[in-house]
C-alpha cells in the first residue's frame, strides 16, 4: 500500500492552503468550493477540509502526529523552510534507528516528520 493523501482539517482553510503552498512549498491541485483544496508537494498530496469547529491537533498531544515522510535530503528542505519561517518543532538529528529527521507542523497545529536514511549510530 502507499499513501494517497492526508486529510487535514483546517479552521481557517483559505489561511492553511496558503501556508502550505508558500512555505511548504506544496502546490495547488483542486479545490471544492470553499471546503475542500487539495495540494501537492512531490508524490505528497494533502487535502484540507474547512473544519472551523473541530479540535485543534495540540489538544491532542503526541496524537497529532499525521505522516512521516521520506526523502532524499532533510537538511536541503530544512533551510528551505527555515528561509520561509516555516513552524520547526526540532532541527534535523540522527536518531539511532538509521533516520536523519526533521518536525514540521501546520498553521492548526498537525504534526509531521521528514525522514531520510543515515548511517545508524
Amino acid at each position: 500500500m502507499r499513501p494517497h493523501a492526508y486529510v487535514l482539517a483546517a479552521h481557517d482553510l483559505d489561511h492553511s492552503a496558503r501556508y502550505f503552498v508558500d512555505v511548504l512549498g506544496f502546490r495547488p491541485e483542486w479545490r471544492e468550493g470553499d471546503h475542500w483544496q487539495s495540494q501537492t508537494r512531490g508524490e505528497v498530496r494533502l487535502m484540507l477540509g474547512h473544519c472551523p469547529g473541530a479540535l485543534r491537533p495540540g489538544e491532542f498531544g503526541d496524537h497529532s502526529y499525521f505522516a512521516y515522510i521520506v526523502m532524499e535530503d532533510v537538511d536541503a528542505l530544512h533551510a528551505e523552510l527555515v528561509g520561509k519561517s516555516a513552524i520547526i518543532f526540532h532541527a534535523p538529528v540522527d536518531r539511532p534507528r538509521g533516520k536523519r529527521e526533521i518536525g514540521v507542523a501546520t498553521l492548526d497545529g498537525h504534526r509531521f516528520m521528514f525522514a531520510q536514511t543515515s548511517a545508524p549510530q
